[in-house]
């Protein structure tokens, strides 16, 4: 690249509380890549996207097990990102680090405007694609505190 642009794409890296909380805000249509049923209510991959439907937010689940269910909050159940019907602002991973990799051609291919690594969940490699492609990538931060301060 000209110029020193090589290293552009590092801005899509979001570390910073400020762009953190400003894409938490913004985020109106968010699939949720991991999430769980209502029998696991008390798990955050359920109560998390369960906050933001209750705040609002149009939630999309993407359920990577539990093939028997067609719904979760309400809401038709898909199984791929790609597969969820229009835009997407945000994509919310609850999937262990090392798993995050086997959704990295779906997520490139769905174009959302930002994915975000729930608590724990890191993986560099992967954020630098999405970076890379002009997804902003947030990790190892959990989306319904960020979004609770947002509000």
């Amino acid at each position: 690249m000209l110029g020193g642009m090589t290293d552009d794409w590092r801005h899509n890296l979001i570390e910073d509380d400020a762009t953190v909380r400003a894409i938490a805000r913004r985020s109106k249509r968010v699939a949720v890549l991991g999430i769980k049923t209502e029998k696991q209510s008390g798990q955050p991959a359920f109560y998390v996207a369960k906050y933001l439907s209750d705040a609002g937010v149009e939630v999309i689940p993407v359920p990577v097990y539990y093939p028997e269910v067609t719904e979760i909050l309400g809401r038709a159940v898909v199984r791929t990102v790609t597969a969820a019907p229009g835009p997407i602002d945000l994509v919310d991973v609850f999937r262990r680090s090392e798993d995050v990799p086997q959704h990295l051609d779906d997520l490139l291919a769905a174009k959302p405007k930002a994915v975000w690594l729930q608590s724990g969940i890191r993986n560099d490699a992967v954020a630098e694609q999405l970076a890379r492609a002009g997804i902003q990538v947030v990790q190892d931060r959990c989306l319904m505190v960020e979004h609770r301060r947002a509000r």
